[in-house]
């Protein structure tokens, strides 16, 4: 075993066609029907013997396999640190471990896990014995395992730092839109606030990005047609990817329905074609498809945060300059970027792997240097019918008269909020927590909605608050804000029937109209 192509005179080594006597045959016996492939090695370092099961799953003789023939079949990427850890721990007769590809009898390589030890025949050293198995799947789990749990840390980072972030950008812009209002006739003044108040908007954007890459966005799912979607989207993609892009748009007939949030799938669309122009340079051909799919068990099997069954896929596909394979599994890592500095965030494909993810999805990426690229997504498929929004002018009505139970653990937020709804002509009760907006409720006050932070300290969870207000005055409409989606409210990022949420940071007409559209129908 001294290098592939090493001459020696392996059918001169044994073989099954030589005598042998009865401890070598039972070995032998015994080692063709063990579960895992073996192979034996003699005191020059070449193998003298494979077992049944090595010779299946490479699908050559023992003549082929013997000496270094085995060689032939190892990954000429991995063979010289194979051959080194092999000589290493047999010049010290030291037991071994190591990881190669080998090729399969279909001209797959297979990842192997090989352990290998010395042998003694009466106290003299007489070769190695080894044992493989295929761990292919195993490190493929392994992987997705560390992958996932890479995504859980950032997701629990992410989203303590965006509840803060949120609740700073909450009362900033709060108070801009405030002093905006009172220095209204000042036109110098005021083009001084516009700015401040766009950076609000824009740090309330990146947040949401950070969210929906550790898929702690909260979502509205409703049921929806994604051919519609496309086919509405076209002018807004023509827009933002400029005139040197074409785009085709392939819709097939029979499109299953899907529920998800129809904004994020717009952000996804918009984020990957983006992308593909960037790859293009700006010029070349964008294919957007949408069709029905079917991932089976053995896609699962390769693929094991999938589930199988049956899905809508989209997928976009550019005509660019392609993505290296060492850099092809980096793509969905939030904050990897292959542009240059001050280009890009690396959020846009995190972004739609999270919020694909998030809402029990697949997404996979092919491509090719040169070749370009095509990413699909895969969305579960509803049977429900799909929810036609209703055409009609927005209320414009933000004003009211009600009293609301603001209930905020940060002070400055519950201060400048109150403020807000006061200026709305709401009558506002606060509450740090909700243990203290129990005591309000059950002092029998005149309540018409409840405006609750979920994330809040104490014993007594926002939801719990809610039902509690319920059941003591019946009627009242519940408004839940947060700035992330881990909590009970949101189960996997999506709300509940029949929840009202609005997210942090939000605007006073944002606010007035929410709370106008609820209490209505509260009515």
């Amino acid at each position: 075993m001294e290098d592939a192509n090493h001459t020696n005179p392996a059918n001169a080594r044994l073989s099954d066609t030589e005598p042998i006597d009865e401890g070598e045959r039972f070995f032998r016996e015994l080692a063709d029907n063990a579960p895992v492939m073996i192979w034996r090695s003699g005191p020059d370092t070449l193998c003298d013997w494979f077992n049944k099961p090595w010779l299946d799953f490479v699908g050559r003789t023992m003549e082929q396999e013997l000496g270094n023939g085995w060689a032939e079949g190892v990954h000429p990427d991995d063979f010289e640190r194979c051959l080194k850890t092999y000589i290493g721990a047999f010049d010290a007769r030291q037991p071994f471990s190591m990881t190669y590809r080998l090729r399969r009898a279909d001209g797959l390589y297979r990842q192997i896990l090989d352990n290998g030890a010395p042998f003694y025949r009466a106290g003299v050293f007489a070769g190695y014995f080894g044992s493989c198995i295929d761990v292919t799947e195993q490190q493929a789990a392994e992987a997705q395992l560390r992958q996932a749990q890479k995504m859980e840390a950032i997701g629990k980072l992410t989203g303590g730092v965006a509840h803060d972030f949120n609740n700073l950008l909450q009362v900033i812009g709060v108070n801009i839109e405030m002093l905006s209002m009172e220095i209204a006739s000042n036109e110098k003044l005021h083009k001084r606030i516009e700015p401040a108040l766009q950076a609000v908007w824009r740090g309330s954007k990146l947040a949401s990005q950070l969210l929906a890459s550790a898929r702690r966005q909260p979502l509205s799912p409703k049921v929806i047609n994604v051919g519609r979607l496309i086919r509405n989207a076209d002018d807004m993609l023509r827009r933002a990817l400029g005139e040197g892009v074409e785009i085709e748009t392939v819709i097939a007939g029979g499109l299953w329905n899907t529920r998800v949030d129809p904004v994020q799938v717009e952000t996804a669309l918009l984020n990957l074609a983006i992308n593909a122009r960037d790859a293009m340079d700006g010029r070349g051909k964008l294919t957007i498809e949408a069709g029905n799919a079917f991932l089976d068990d053995n896609y699962a099997a390769r693929h094991t945060e999938v589930t199988p069954g049956q899905y809508v896929m989209i997928a976009v596909s550019d005509t660019g300059c392609g993505i290296a394979p060492d850099i092809l599994e980096k793509v969905f890592d939030p904050f990897f970027t292959t542009k240059p500095e001050g280009q890009g965030t690396g959020l846009g494909l995190s972004m739609v792997h999270g919020f694909v993810k998030q809402s029990g999805g697949h997404t996979k990426i092919y491509s090719e240097l040169g070749e370009g690229s095509t990413v699909r997504v895969y969305l579960p498929r509803s049977r429900e019918d799909e929810d036609i929004p209703i055409e009609g002018h927005a209320n414009t009505v933000i004003h009211g008269t009600e009293i609301i139970l603001l209930v905020e653990d940060d002070e400055d937020v519950r201060l400048t909020t109150a403020e807000m709804l006061s200026q709305l002509g709401y009558s506002v009760l606060r509450a740090k927590d909700a243990d203290g907006a129990l005591v309000i409720i059950e002092s029998g006050a005149k309540i018409h909605l409840l405006f609750t932070d979920i994330v809040m300290p104490g014993t007594l969870r926002a939801p719990e608050l809610a039902r509690k207000a319920q059941q003591k005055i019946p009627g009242i409409a519940v408004l839940f804000t947060t700035g992330y989606a881990d909590n009970a409210t949101i189960r996997g990022g999506r709300l509940e029937g029949g929840i009202n949420l609005i997210t942090k940071p939000y605007a006073r007409d944002e606010l007035g109209r929410k709370l106008r559209q609820i209490l209505q129908r509260r009515e």
